[in-house]
């Protein structure tokens, strides 16, 4: 009956001309620009005067109601399909470039090694590229899984007490390599309390920031990273000395893909964005700026439970 009803446009059932044996009285609810639905009611009497005009109206608020809902679905799946267009293509784009540098190294230094005989030294320096090449590769593909959860919903924050000396010195190991040509500045006070915090998420957005700022700072120089706590919140810093954002490209340094134009370093451009998704996974907040004496500087505030000895009950994972 409800089907009948919606595909022509007419009511039927009790008190109609179509199918009045059965006992509800079945109404198309009529959109402007679609076909919104159907109701059906169970009537003792048929509506008159005023009780009809007001039914009618209320008819048409409902199919109202129903069609903006659907239509505000199919502008935001379109929306989502020219977004998915382009970032399908952006991505397209960047991957066949990043992902062929390291892989044609690694694919080069292997075919020399297999195919020819180098002294040692040689032999040490390919394997190095091999190595760092991989490193650059496996970076690549992090960032492009890091960024796959965040787009689709699927982090799972597990809050736990941690300390931020381990935290750091971890990142800090992890980077030792791109470290070398700086000085990294690590200021931790000594009475800095416990945090609950989600250690590897946290882990790879400091890792993201402070191997940004390797990137951009000027060889020699400072990186400086700063963490306290403060009334309920965790705060960490990163500082460098590069040449931080240009004015036009500030409302843009958390965008998926973003890059300066003219930028030496490779990348995606996810890093920051992946830094975000994070740090809001854990219900804080990421700011930028630029320094005055120039370089960037980046501060996570992410909420902690007060640090005090009742609270510290460790979740067995």
């Amino acid at each position: 009956m409800a089907e009948w009803v919606f595909n022509h446009s007419q009511k039927a059932g009790k008190f109609t001309e179509t199918l009045s044996h059965v006992e509800y009285t079945f109404y198309p609810l009529p959109g402007t620009r679609l076909k919104a639905g159907v109701v059906g009611v169970k009537l003792e009497s048929l509506f008159s005067g005023i009780q009809k005009a007001f039914w009618d109206t209320f008819l048409t608020q409902i199919a109202n109601a129903l069609e903006r809902e659907f239509l505000g679905e199919l502008a935001q799946k379109a929306r989502f399909l020219v977004e998915s267009d382009r970032l399908y293509k952006t991505l397209f784009n960047s991957i066949s470039h990043e992902l062929r540098i390291p892989v044609a190294t690694i694919m080069g230094a292997s075919d020399s090694l297999l195919n020819s005989i180098h002294p040692g030294n040689v032999q040490t320096a390919l394997f190095n590229e091999i190595f760092t090449a991989s490193l650059r590769l496996n970076r690549l593909i992090e960032n492009l899984l890091n960024m796959s959860r965040l787009e689709s919903g699927q982090i799972s924050v597990w809050l736990d007490w941690h300390d931020m000396n381990d935290l750091v010195n971890k990142v800090a190991e992890d980077l030792k390599d791109e470290l070398k040509p700086f000085s990294l500045v690590v200021s931790i006070p000594e009475d800095m309390p416990l945090v609950k915090i989600d250690y590897g998420l946290l882990e790879q957005a400091l890792y993201n920031l402070i191997f940004n700022a390797s990137q951009y700072a000027p060889v020699a120089s400072d990186i400086e990273l700063f963490t306290h706590y403060d009334h309920g919140e965790v705060v960490i810093q990163v500082k460098d000395h590069g040449p931080g954002f240009p004015e036009e490209a500030m409302g843009n340094v958390f965008k998926k893909f973003f890059r300066v134009d003219g930028s030496k370093t490779g990348g995606l451009g996810l890093g920051l964005s992946i830094v975000k998704g994070f740090v809001e996974a854990h219900k804080g907040t990421v700011t930028f700026e630029n320094r005055k004496n120039g370089g960037s500087e980046f501060t996570i505030r992410i909420p902690s439970e007060n640090p005090e000895i009742h609270n510290l009950q460790f979740e067995n994972k």
